[in-house]
């Protein structure tokens, strides 16, 4: 409540300043040597901090981030900024439907040169160039990429004799036996992150349905998707899910072993740091295995966040200068070593073993990465689904009923965007 409550006077904050004409940019605005960054991570800011110092230190502009922990309202303060004369200088985003539905807005400047500099100097892979692509040009750049898998708590695993699977069978094996033993296999909630057990299951039974579902060539009523919600309702009504109301933190539940296993993606490796956890002897990750072993290649989901500048930026120089550096070798060492997590930038060096392992592998082809369903969907969809997911997993009974409305919306978004 206080967040929102917050977020909500940020915004008016936004509306009264455009008011006053206090803001501005344009050839007669003052040249910037520190740029604002506008997030939705706010329990990054420390590494949002440290690499605003090193981006002072190594091209002399500052950046001072201003982070939001709740979503929803940190895009309703974003898109409020769009109307008025207060702009952020830089800010983060999401890749898919929401990115294309602010470029069409002509909200967001062309990164398009930055990208052909980068991927020449082996600085991006070409293979990301296409999240960030909008009829045709580039728009933002990486500000991280994550590969999804299984983060495990490796005292409980050790406790009971377990190993990390690598076949599906083997995973319900080990939650049947932490079962037996009081313990919670697997966490999952009702909230924003309702959708990461069904992109799961989906992408390692059927990843080309997957697929269609996303353009809109395939319906969340079709049987290939009703059996991915039944196969989800048998793992709840296992009993393998922690409550999926608790509202304490998975890094917490995790820790503690109350959730044994946390399937997220390679950032939550930043949470366990931060709880001086350390990899290899508090805590594991390994690949989730497909449900449907005949797969060709193991799925496995994968992210990636923009970092975005504004097509009327308060100084466009300054943050196209800003965009650039931040996907430069120097930067990105810092960037993934400071918080333990993986980087865009193919030249980085990743020191958690499990981690560097997953990249090199993703990188090499091994995988068939699969995007996951937050960026995937289209925002109305996205919605619907999201409310979705979260009263089915209070409700497993209700999947026929919940795939039906997400279809409803589907509908309505397709019958216009096709």
């Amino acid at each position: 409540m206080i967040r929102s409550r917050m977020a909500t006077l940020g915004v008016a904050a936004l509306v009264l300043a455009a008011c006053g004409g206090n803001g501005g940019s344009g050839a007669d605005a003052p040249k910037k040597t520190e740029l604002t960054l506008y997030n939705d991570k706010g329990a990054w800011s420390k590494y949002f901090d440290e690499m605003g110092a090193l981006s002072k230190q190594q091209i002399g502009l500052g950046m001072k981030p201003t982070g939001y922990t709740d979503s929803a309202q940190y895009q309703a303060f974003i898109k409020a900024s769009f109307r008025t004369n207060v702009k952020p200088d830089l800010f983060t985003w999401q890749t898919g439907g929401t990115l294309a539905e602010i470029v069409k807005q002509k909200q967001v400047a062309d990164t398009s040169a930055i990208w052909q500099e980068a991927i020449k100097a082996g600085d991006l892979p070409q293979e990301l160039a296409p999240y960030y692509t909008v009829d045709g040009k580039q728009y933002c750049v990486p500000l991280n990429v994550a590969y999804w898998g299984m983060f495990y708590n490796k005292q409980v695993f050790d406790k009971y004799q377990l190993k990390p699977p690598t076949t599906w069978d083997e995973l319900v094996k080990v939650a049947d036996t932490l079962k037996k033993n009081g313990v919670k296999a697997f966490y999952h909630t009702s909230v924003l992150f309702s959708f990461v057990w069904f992109e799961q299951l989906m992408a390692g039974t059927d990843p080309d349905l997957y697929d269609r579902l996303s353009t809109g060539q395939a319906k969340y009523t079709d049987p290939g998707v009703v059996q991915v919600m039944e196969k989800w309702k048998q793992l709840i009504d296992a009993g393998y899910f922690v409550n999926p109301g608790d509202k304490t933190d998975p890094a917490d539940l995790l820790k503690s072993g109350k959730a044994a296993m946390v399937s997220s993606g390679t950032w939550f490796n930043t949470s366990m740091t931060q709880r001086d956890l350390k990899a290899g002897t508090d805590y594991g990750f390994f690949t989730i295995p497909n449900v449907n072993a005949s797969l060709p290649k193991t799925s496995i989901i994968f992210e990636s966040g923009p970092l975005c500048s504004l097509a009327k930026a308060p100084d466009a120089d300054a943050s196209t200068k800003y965009l650039k550096w931040w996907t430069s070798a120097g930067a990105q060492e810092k960037w993934a070593t400071s918080r333990g997590d993986v980087s865009a930038n193919p030249k980085v060096t990743i020191k958690d073993e499990a981690l560097g392992q997953i990249t090199k592998d993703a990188g090499s082809g091994k995988y068939r990465l699969v995007n996951r369903y937050f960026e995937a969907t289209p925002p109305p969809v996205l919605s619907a689904a999201l409310d979705g997911f979260g009263k089915f997993v209070n409700e497993p009974g209700t999947y026929q009923e919940v795939l039906q409305t997400i279809q409803k919306a589907a509908d309505e978004y397709w019958s216009t965007h096709q």
